[in-house]
């Protein structure tokens, strides 16, 4: 195996790569020292900019005083809490002034989340893979999904109900049974519970969304997990009811893959569409300088993702001819919107490709370094050699890559106006940091991978070929050689040539 890789060391190079970097703010002594650091953290945090890290505090004290770590276990808190409700609402029967209605009952569940399961994880895996130029992580991920999936629905639920029995709708308290309800109530709460986790996100970890597609990743698979739920839902009282109705003439597990094939293969793309919407306004948002593009476009997303969802609820309680046409209409935005995501692709990996080159022209890259990090296929195939490397070689490969991108759309911002003097110090971070991990990453995988099981075998083989070409070992008691079962006359010690 063949890999290239950076052999620098921390001392100066005598090339004049890496000379020049940008000085990093110096906070002083004593209290000075507590000020700058506290204009420092307030500068950066204006600017969505992470702050230093203080490496002289001990990493037990860094941890208990990083608030990301007391929303995670905030977060795990909300999602118990969601699941508990989400339990409450769907799972057991409950009375009414109007009847009883059926619950879920706990045998269904795993049925209908098996079929809910066909369309949510590809989906789930498409809005990961497009999240590529600088991945979230499954931190992010796995709070966007569950959030879709628990808190949202535990939120737009009780909330459906409760404004569908103030419009007076007639019914038993689901808005799902109600065509007002469905369309006039349904799309405005449960859009708005869906994209509160992309404004969250937008607003506390703003360098986290940096990339557009990020941020259009993370509002789908919130969508994504709002759909598999509602599709349990669905999925499970259509199974109940025809369970316990008599002279329906249909299978219960007939009719629950009848509603999967028209929910979860017809119309999968509904969920995922709609809070996509209002992603790319708040993706929009926070790459737009201008302060009304940064409240309209999230609100006019918001706005289209909630009108479309009306249109799709109308025509979907109405039963009219009109909406097969409207579900080729659907098939068409779909479509637009996967275009416009490509096209966008492209752009970004422009702008990755311009400002990664300025580093290199300036001297504080490496020409040839810089032009590997801009190609998605050189920092895969670069992953995939690292990974059978050793932890720490992939370690040290994937911070490089996240702080290239980071570092390419930081220049791009500040070139922007979007970022004060605030950047040139994270600049100057994250330059450094690319350098102190280049001795260990992979840069460019050059040469076949030898994989482990292949190392293995080939040991085996040497091994075999060692025991084979290994001389015979003596006796251990030194009898004679060769085999006990064959006997020798004795040699006649008089014996010798002929006399002449």
């Amino acid at each position: 195996m063949s890999v290239q890789t950076h052999r620098t060391t921390g001392a100066p190079s005598p090339s004049p790569v890496g000379r020049g970097l940008p000085e990093l703010p110096s906070p002083g002594k004593g209290r000075r020292k507590d000020t700058a650091r506290a204009r420092l953290r307030r500068d950066r945090r204006r600017n969505g900019l992470p702050a230093p890290v203080d490496r002289t505090v001990p990493l037990a004290r860094r941890l208990l005083g990083d608030w990301r770590l007391w929303m995670s276990a905030a977060m795990v808190v909300i999602f118990v809490a969601a699941f508990l409700v989400n339990w409450t609402l769907f799972v057991p029967e409950h009375t009414t002034a109007t009847g009883t209605i059926q619950g879920l009952g706990t045998a269904v569940i795993p049925k209908a989340a098996r079929l809910a399961a066909f369309t949510a994880v590809p989906l789930a895996v498409v809005f990961v893979l497009a999240d590529r130029l600088r991945p979230q992580g499954l931190w992010l991920w796995a709070i966007a999904l569950v959030w879709g999936g628990l808190v949202a629905t535990a939120i737009a639920a009780p909330i459906n109900t409760w404004a569908s029995a103030h419009l007076s709708i007639v019914g038993d308290g689901d808005p799902a049974t109600s065509l007002r309800g469905a369309v006039f109530v349904a799309p405005f709460v449960e859009e708005a519970a869906k994209a509160t986790v992309v404004f969250w996100i937008a607003i506390l970890l703003r360098h986290r969304a940096m990339s557009w597609l990020s941020t259009v990743a993370l509002a789908g698979l919130s969508g994504t997990g709002f759909a598999f739920v509602e599709n349990i839902v669905y999925y499970g009282r259509i199974y109940r009811y025809v369970s316990v109705t008599s002279g329906t003439g249909v299978d219960a597990q007939q009719a629950m893959n009848q509603l999967a094939l028209m929910r979860g293969g017809m119309t999968f793309f509904a969920h995922p569409l709609f809070t996509v919407m209002t992603g790319i306004g708040v993706a929009t948002a926070l790459r737009a300088r201008s302060k009304r593009v940064r409240v309209l476009a999230p609100l006019t997303g918001f706005l289209v993702a909630a009108l479309l969802h009306m249109v799709f609820n109308f025509t979907a309680s109405a039963d009219s001819p009109v909406g097969l046409m409207l579900w080729f209409v659907a098939l068409s935005l779909v479509g637009a919107v996967v275009g416009v995501v490509l096209g966008q692709l492209r752009r970004e990996r422009a702008v990755l490709r311009a400002r990664l080159t300025e580093y290199g022209r300036y001297g504080w890259l490496d020409p040839a370094t810089a032009e590997a990090l801009v190609a998605a296929r050189v920092r895969i195939r670069a992953r995939w050699y690292a990974l059978w490397r050793g932890p720490a070689t992939f370690l040290a490969t994937w911070r490089l890559q996240r702080a290239a991108v980071e570092l390419a759309y930081l220049r791009d911002a500040v070139g922007r106006g979007l970022v004060d003097s605030a950047g040139p110090g994270r600049e100057a971070e994250l330059l450094r940091g690319m350098h102190a991990v280049l001795p260990a990453a992979v840069v460019v995988g050059v040469g076949a991978i030898e994989y482990p099981w292949q190392r293995w075998r080939q040991a085996l083989r040497d091994r075999v070929v060692r025991a084979r070409q290994a001389p015979p070992s003596l006796p251990a008691d030194g009898g004679p050689l060769g085999s006990s079962g064959v006997e020798y006359s004795p040699v006649d010690p008089r014996w010798g040539p002929p006399e002449q």
